[in-house]
């Protein structure tokens, strides 16, 4: 197994550590082309700004560069017969893109591999909807600088001192990964594994009482009912990143060179 990771930032530095003393050998890094001669790498690993300039060995392409990434990348790697690891799920809720993937996989018989992220829970939700699911709603919270740069500027004066916790958004899954790009892949992983983007009830909060990025899952249906929540750390080299969501893409990485998958 030979992988391409997408971008160079946190995420991409995270699973390069990690995998370093694994059996998996990183083949390449796709980067901006402005980035191209700039990119400090170890011996052997290759810097494009395309598929196209890949070796034919590599076998996986994994994302690490955010929904950006997804959408300039993805099709052509799945097309080229290169199944895919991506933690942008978000990206998933335009319809245009999901269908632009869906068909390169099935052209290049490949097969997009979606990163469990910043959460846990989806196996559960994925096998109760084997059954009748009836509700799901994920809630988001953070601390209020957690939301800046986001839309919840324009609902909450994130500037001032926050007394108790204000939700900014209510809706579906598909509106919150669409309007908080950066903010919601949690939301759209949570709806990919259970009900769907519409079906999906969505809450984000700002929060001045956690100093964590809190994500609860609730659920109901045939099977009873559960309730997960999650206190997450952030990457100490990026505090809008998620340690378990690069953690995840390694997780994805390695069960991915196996034999028998977790």
């Amino acid at each position: 197994m030979k992988i391409a990771l997408i971008g160079n930032g946190a995420i991409s530095q995270f699973v390069q550590k990690a995998l370093a003393d694994s059996d998996v050998a990183l083949a390449a890094l796709i980067v901006r082309s402005e980035r191209l001669g700039s990119v400090d790498v170890s011996e052997g690993v290759k810097v494009v700004a395309a598929i196209q300039e890949l070796a034919s060995d590599v076998t996986h392409v994994v994302d690490c560069a955010g929904h950006a990434g997804l959408r300039e990348h993805g099709a052509a790697a799945l097309a080229s017969g290169r199944d895919v690891i991506t933690v942008s799920i978000g990206a998933l809720a335009d319809d245009v893109l999901l269908s632009e993937l869906e068909g390169a996989a099935r052209a290049g018989n490949s097969r997009l591999h979606l990163a469990s992220g910043a959460i846990g829970g989806l196996d559960a939700l994925r096998a109760a909807r084997a059954g009748d699911l009836g509700t799901v709603r994920y809630v988001g919270r953070k601390p209020p600088a957690g939301w800046k740069g986001s839309r919840a500027e324009e609902v909450l004066d994130l500037s001032t001192q926050l007394t108790h916790p204000q939700i900014h958004f209510m809706g579906n899954a598909r509106d919150a990964a669409l309007a908080y790009p950066k903010n919601a892949n949690v939301a759209a992983a949570v709806a990919l594994a259970g009900v769907g983007f519409e079906r999906t009830e969505v809450e984000l909060v700002a929060d001045p009482g956690t100093e964590t990025n809190v994500h609860e899952i609730h659920a109901q249906g045939d099977f009873g009912s559960f309730t997960f929540t999650i206190s997450g750390k952030t990457l100490p080299d990026n505090p809008r990143s998620s340690a378990l969501a690069a953690m995840s893409v390694v997780a994805g990485i390695l069960d991915a060179s196996q034999p028998i998958g977790s």
